[in-house]
C-alpha cells in the first residue's frame, strides 16, 4: 500500500466525515446488500463510509477492515455513536486477510484503490475472499474531471500538487476513468461502470459548502505544507489556486466533479 497522502489527523477525519454525510445519495443510493449476507469493506477508514452502508443494509452483516488501527478505533465509535450494530472490525492489511476463500457474499471499496500501488493485485487478493456469484462495489473520484467557473490556472496548479503528491506515494488521484480496464484485469465478470457526476452552484447551497468548500477544497488545502516542501509551487501560486477555488463558491461560481461506482460479479 502507497502512503496515504491526505495523513490521519483529526482535520482529514472530520473532512471525510463532511464527504460522505454530503455524498449519501449521490454515491449510494443503489449500495443495499441483501438480508443475511457477509460483506467485506476493504479500506474502511474511519468509518465515513461504514456508517451508512449499516444503516441502509440492516439485516447484513459488514466486517470492515483498515490498515490505521487508529481509523479502525475512529470507525468503531462512528457505528456505535450510530446505533448500528450490524458491523464488526478489523485491523489488517488487505493484502494478507486472516479468511478462508469464499468467506464473503459481497466485497466494497471506496477511495481505497486509488492508494494502492497494485490494486489489480489487491482486487485479485480480495476476489479469492469472495464466494462464486459475489459482488464488487468499488467507488473512485477522479481528480482530471474536475472544472469549474470563474476558471483558473492557479486552481489546477494546485490540484495537481495533490495529484502529483499521491502519484510520489504510488497512488493514482486519476483511477476513476479505468475501474472498468481494473476489474477487468483482476477477472471480474459483468463489470459495468456507472459516472456520478456532481454539479455545485448557488442554487445547491448544501453543495456548495459540504462538497466545494469542505470536501474538495479542503482536500486540496490540506497538502500545503508537503506541497511547498516538495517544491512543486510556490507559496504564491499554490494560495492563489485555493483562494480561486474558494471563489468558485460565490454566487456566480459552479463546480463540477465526476466519481465513478463500478459493480463486477466473481465466477
Amino acid at each position: 500500500m502507497s502512503e496515504y497522502v491526505h495523513g490521519y489527523s483529526a482535520r482529514e477525519a472530520e473532512r471525510l466525515k463532511d464527504q460522505a454525510q454530503t455524498l449519501v445519495e449521490l454515491l449510494h443510493r443503489d449500495s443495499q446488500f441483501p438480508p443475511g449476507s457477509l460483506v467485506l469493506e476493504a479500506g474502511c477508514g474511519v468509518g465515513a463510509q461504514t456508517v451508512t452502508l449499516s444503516a441502509q443494509s440492516p439485516d447484513t452483516h459488514f466486517i470492515s477492515m483498515d490498515i490505521s488501527l487508529e481509523s479502525v478505533k475512529e470507525a468503531r465509535a462512528q457505528i456505535r455513536k450510530s446505533g448500528n450494530t450490524n458491523v464488526s472490525f478489523l485491523n489488517g492489511d488487505i493484502f494478507e486477510l486472516p479468511f478462508p476463500a469464499g468467506a464473503f457474499d459481497h466485497l466494497f471499496l471506496c477511495f481505497v484503490l486509488e492508494h494502492l500501488r497494485e490494486p489489480v493485485k489487491a482486487l485479485k487478493s480480495l476476489k479469492t475472499l469472495l464466494k462464486p456469484g459475489g459482488t464488487v462495489t468499488v467507488i473512485e473520484g477522479d481528480h482530471g474531471s474536475v472544472y469549474f467557473h470563474p476558471d483558473s490556472p492557479y486552481a489546477y496548479k494546485a490540484i495537481n500538487c495533490q495529484v502529483q503528491l499521491q502519484a510520489n506515494a504510488g497512488g493514482d488521484s486519476n483511477i476513476g476513468r479505468k475501474l472498468y480496464p481494473l476489474l477487468a484485469e483482476a477477472g471480474f465478470e459483468s463489470v459495468t461502470v456507472s459516472p456520478r457526476m456532481v454539479y455545485v452552484d448557488s442554487s445547491r447551497p448544501q453543495w456548495v459548502d459540504g462538497f466545494t468548500r469542505k470536501t474538495f477544497t479542503a482536500m486540496v488545502e490540506g497538502v500545503r505544507q508537503e506541497a511547498l516542501k516538495a517544491g512543486l509551487v510556490s507559496e504564491v501560486d499554490f494560495d492563489r489556486g485555493i483562494h480561486d477555488l474558494y471563489r468558485t463558491t460565490e454566487p456566480d461560481g459552479t463546480f463540477c466533479y465526476c466519481f465513478f461506482k463500478a459493480f463486477g460479479t466473481s465466477k
